[in-house]
């Protein structure tokens, strides 16, 4: 049986503290059914390699690039975070209260 981590109580990316928190997949899982993914991957990998993040980080995540270009090049956090767009609005998201939603098309 697949060993999901645990949902921290802040956003592994902005890292603020937040109620409600969402998976996001390294791996999208739409790529699952790929040959390309099943090939690099694992299916425990593609499953299990999750970040847990604020709905404000996760819409910026998949604003920056296709779930193609996230899968097969920013599949980790630190690769996630050497996205410059991702990078900026999480830093400029990180100091914001916990309730704060930004406005859409905000991005750094």
């Amino acid at each position: 049986m697949l060993k999901l981590p645990p949902q921290p109580d802040r956003c592994e990316l902005c890292e603020r503290p937040v109620a409600k928190l969402t998976r996001h997949h390294l791996i999208p899982r739409r790529l699952h059914s790929k040959k390309r993914f099943q090939k690099l991957f694992t299916r425990d990998d593609m499953i299990t390699r999750t970040l847990w993040v604020c709905r404000p980080c996760h819409n910026a995540i998949h604003g920056t690039c296709s779930e193609y270009e996230l899968g097969m090049h920013y599949n980790t956090r630190d690769k996630l975070m050497k996205l410059d767009d991702l990078r900026t609005f999480v830093d400029w998201l990180r100091d914001k209260p916990e309730g704060f939603v930004p406005k859409r098309g905000r991005r750094g």
